[in-house]
């Protein structure tokens, strides 16, 4: 099965359900950035982990081994199509090299771990438009000397 396919399965049971990422972390005690992952193919789950999230989305055991292999990451167009995901490549084009500058200046060099990785994302109310809060927070991995 096409990792697009599957993925398009799975949203539409998501949605058939009526369940939300929120929801599905409860059930599966998992972040549901996290289980947005698993569902895009981006991370793998424990065979317990993928029978919960099937078992929630009402789908066949045939799914459950699909969603424990290891994926390829990161597929897709060098440059996002998407609005929103180009957002955040507009702001890794604007932002990056100040970031970078940032962390190296407090940490030394080296980089973020995209591994040992947790990511939020808030609400912010706000009388003038309610904000998307985005809250990433990595390991830092020195570069090594040898």
């Amino acid at each position: 099965m096409e990792n697009s396919e599957m993925t398009k399965t799975l949203l539409a049971a998501k949605k058939q359900k009526g369940l939300s990422f929120a929801d599905l972390e409860k059930l599966l005690e998992r972040d549901e950035i996290w289980i947005a992952a698993v569902i895009y193919r981006q991370a793998s789950a424990s065979e317990e982990e993928a029978t919960k999230l099937i078992d929630a989305l009402g789908l066949g055991r045939a799914y459950v081994e699909e969603l424990t292999k290891f994926p390829v990451k990161g597929l897709g167009p060098v440059v996002p199509t998407d609005p929103l995901v180009y957002r955040f490549y507009e702001i890794m084009q604007v932002y990056g090299m100040p970031i970078k500058e940032v962390i190296q200046e407090k940490f030394g060099d080296g980089i973020m771990s995209a591994i040992d990785f947790t990511l939020d994302v808030e609400k912010e109310e706000d009388p003038k438009g309610d904000r998307v809060k985005v809250i990433m927070s990595g390991k830092f991995l020195p570069y090594k000397k040898w």
